[in-house]
């Protein structure tokens, strides 16, 4: 059993920077892999970032790329994103999922590969 635990959304400026904590309990992060969703009103949820227990290189959603950052802190059992230049278009409820299962990162993509969510924690990005 994973729990996952996520904090640092809040309001911010377009061009200002957040940094997402996903604080995870019940097994080592680098055991599995971590996914960053988002929801925005009226939007489908969209991986915006994966980060593997593998050496495989993170991946990022095209419209995000050069921005964020995902990465791991095994010490701390904890998943960050790093969200730098964000936009308006940025705001939505993110979620982290952790997958204990292989996959290719296309198959990480999909939400349902994930049994175990976060809560989520808002992002409000004003222009």
């Amino acid at each position: 059993q994973v729990q996952l635990v996520e904090s640092g959304g809040g309001l911010v400026q377009a061009g200002g920077s957040l940094r997402l904590s996903c604080a995870a309990s019940g097994r080592t992060v680098s055991d599995y892999a971590v996914g960053w969703f988002r929801q925005a009103p009226g939007k489908e949820q969209e991986c915006v970032a994966i980060i593997t227990g593998s050496s495989s290189p993170p991946y990022y959603e095209d419209s995000v790329k050069g921005r964020f950052t995902i990465s791991r802190d095994d010490a701390r059992n904890t998943v960050y994103l790093q969200m730098n230049s964000l936009k308006p278009e940025d705001t939505a409820v993110y979620y982290c999922a952790a997958s204990t299962t292989y996959y290719t990162i296309p198959t990480y993509r999909r939400e349902d590969v994930y049994p175990y969510w976060g809560r989520g924690t808002q992002v409000t990005v004003s222009s």
